[in-house]
């Protein structure tokens, strides 16, 4: 791509990890995560506590992975920092550590938004993975966001498709609460969904128009659906935990795929991309691998490190940034529901 020597540091603090990461003209040599705990006990992101965690962490973190690359900060071409949307408070502490290094060491500045990270971390150099070619669908997919995008190009994305309510990761989360599972409850439900029958139980689709999705709806029946039964008999979770969590699973991954086959269809694009901490999800992964063989489809998974929030995926859309001379002024703010 390009002859010069290009180190990227890529900072993400938009919800509540923590992760620095250093990029050479395109190959990640480092990619630091520190997560927090402190959220499980809680069942959700607590905000405030977020926050402070972060300034924890961001000082050892980059230390980390400036030590990890094998280079001083002295060789750091530009700095690349997530922007949002995400929770405010975590989003300044990345923001303003981001800002002071750029000025103290003297080089350019580059914002980041987080859903471009998830979408574009296909195009980090990495063996063994192919990247996708234009224009794609992408299908970003996480606690906080389900969404299809069109990308036509590394910087022309439209959103084609997007949640009304709750996103896929909290309606997985919410589901795991009802079932006495603990937080997050996405790898739990996923575990224990191989174990089960995906057809023990129906739980009905929501009706939403275009290529939107809701799932409010269905976290309010699979509610009521747990009260009557265990209403019936006490030990329904016990007994039939691993039918559930596969019938929930289940579901999910059907919404999903239905409103991809549409976006596919209507657009005629057969590359599928997924990215963000759901695309973990094994279900989705065999979904989509299955959808190669039914639709035509040409699928892209990243590598799973690049899959949750991680800061290597803020690090090439910097370096991609970078090549264009895009650079942010130094009073650029952070911004919680920045948009594609």
């Amino acid at each position: 791509m390009s002859s010069q020597n290009i180190y990227i540091l890529g900072i993400e603090s938009s919800c509540d990890d923590t992760a620095a990461s250093i990029m050479h003209n395109g190959r990640i040599l480092s990619n630091v995560v520190a997560s927090q705990k402190i959220h499980e006990e809680y069942g959700g992101v607590v905000p405030e506590l977020a926050s402070r965690a972060h300034q924890q962490n961001i000082v050892p973190v980059v230390h980390q992975a400036l030590k990890k690359a094998n280079i001083t900060k002295d060789k750091i071409s530009a700095i690349a920092f997530t922007r949002g949307p995400g929770l405010m408070g975590s989003l300044l502490v990345g923001t303003s550590f981001a800002k002071s290094l750029a000025y103290g060491l003297n080089i350019p500045l580059i914002d980041v938004n987080h859903m471009q990270g998830h979408i574009l971390a296909h195009f980090i150099e990495e063996d063994g993975f192919k990247k996708p070619p234009f224009p794609f669908l992408a299908m970003t997919i996480s606690g906080g966001h389900t969404q299809i995008v069109r990308v036509n190009n590394y910087f022309d994305m439209t959103v084609i498709g997007e949640t009304i309510d709750d996103a896929v990761g909290e309606a997985f989360d919410k589901s795991g609460k009802i079932l006495g599972l603990g937080y997050p409850a996405g790898p739990e439900i996923d575990k224990r969904a191989k174990l089960g029958n995906p057809k023990a139980f129906l739980f009905t689709k929501p009706k939403v128009d275009g290529l939107n999705f809701s799932f409010s709806g269905l976290k309010t029946a699979i509610l009521y659906f747990i009260q009557k039964e265990t209403k019936a008999n006490l030990n329904f979770i016990e007994e039939n935990l691993n039918d559930v969590c596969a019938s929930i699973q289940y579901t999910i991954i059907g919404i999903l795929i239905d409103k991809l086959k549409i976006a596919s269809k209507q657009t005629g694009i057969k590359h599928i991309a997924i990215g963000g901490g759901v695309s973990a999800n094994s279900g989705i992964r065999q979904a989509l691998k299955d959808g190669e063989q039914k639709f035509g489809w040409t699928t892209y998974i990243p590598k799973f490190e690049f899959t949750t929030d991680n800061a290597a995926m803020i690090a090439i859309v910097g370096y991609l940034k970078f090549l264009e001379n895009d650079f942010a002024e130094q009073n650029i703010a952070a911004s919680a529901r920045l948009k594609i």
